[in-house]
């Protein structure tokens, strides 16, 4: 997986933390009193995407949209630091950029608070987003579209950003939102939470049953080539057309924090395939790079010495098989 290039599109966030202590609750409402000890910047969204990328040893290409404000120039500064080669579009003072505050007292999130403009973005932004998709596309080994129903992922950006990648056989893989479900057809995986696939596909995952109907039901409704469903403390369960599922049960030790777990496991999964991994290969080592993020506190990347021995252990306890 080293030195391979990943294109990734789509909504770039900042995440910020305001880490603390609580001794009393407020005599102004039944709420903690936290009193901040520190604060901390992170990449988020499809940003936190290429960092993980950057982080397993790849090469990541950004594009996305952020505001002309403070945040915006963190994004930039956070995203030069970690080595990933931005192509970012700046738009004015009226669009923010997207920043998540989450308040932290105790190694527990407190509150999180959303400063955003969800409205799609203009379509000069596209034209440029899709330009530079163009232009970068060729030398990348996979497609990530980081759909955080942030303005930058619309139907009219993934019918022209979805072809670019078929036409060259290079594998995409989504990041779903299920407003935007349909809109993914085609695309080559796509990695929905259990809750997320149960409001697409309007099924129980309560049992074995259910959720191989749902995985079906979302492989037949997008047409793609597979379904990544994770399933937080029970693992992840892909199914590939023509294949039995494949259930991966969980590789973390100790859970702490799952900000960000879901960016870790597409980068992951991403960045094998435009290694040559199969499907199952790739499943299994997203499995072990979410397993190693969950483990941290507030938004984090996996290394490839830290995967490797998550995969160790996991091959260790127990070998995944299909069902």
């Amino acid at each position: 997986m080293r030195g391979g290039r990943v294109f990734v599109l789509g909504d770039v966030m900042l995440d910020e933390f305001l880490w603390g202590r609580v001794s009393r609750i407020s005599p102004e409402a039944p709420v903690p009193v936290v009193q901040v000890t520190g604060q901390s910047f992170h990449l988020g969204g499809a940003g936190n995407v290429a960092a993980n990328v950057r982080s397993l040893g790849g090469a990541a290409v950004l594009a996305g949209v952020v505001g002309r404000d403070a945040a915006g120039d963190r994004v930039r500064e956070a995203l030069a630091a970690a080595g990933v080669d931005s192509r970012l579009v700046v738009l004015g003072p009226d669009r923010p950029t997207t920043v998540k505050t989450r308040i932290v007292a105790h190694g527990q999130q407190v509150v999180r608070a959303d400063r955003e403009d969800p409205a799609d973005a203009p379509a000069s932004a596209e034209a440029a987003l899709v330009e530079s998709l163009r232009r970068e596309l060729p030398s990348c080994g996979a497609l990530v579209v980081s759909d955080y129903e942030k303005g930058v992922v619309t139907a009219s950006l993934l019918r022209r950003a979805l072809p670019l990648a078929r036409r060259r056989g290079i594998p995409v893989l989504v990041d779903p939102k299920v407003r935007h479900f349909r809109l993914y057809r085609g695309a080559t995986v796509v990695t929905p939470n259990q809750l997320e696939t149960e409001r697409a596909t309007g099924l129980r995952l309560d049992g074995a049953a259910g959720l191989v109907e749902a995985g079906r039901r979302v492989l037949s409704l997008l047409g793609c080539q597979a379904v990544l469903v994770t399933r937080g403390e029970h693992g992840m369960s892909l199914f590939e057309r023509g294949r039995p599922p494949l259930h991966v049960p969980t590789a973390a030790r100790e859970v702490f924090d799952v900000t960000g777990a879901g960016d870790s496991v597409i980068a992951t999964m991403a960045l094998a395939l435009a290694a040559g991994a199969t499907l199952p290969e790739a499943a299994v080592l997203a499995n072990c790079a979410a397993g190693v993020v969950v483990g941290k506190v507030g938004t984090a990347q996996a290394s490839p010495e830290e995967v490797l021995a998550a995969a160790r252990l996991a091959a260790r306890r127990r070998l995944p098989g299909r069902t």
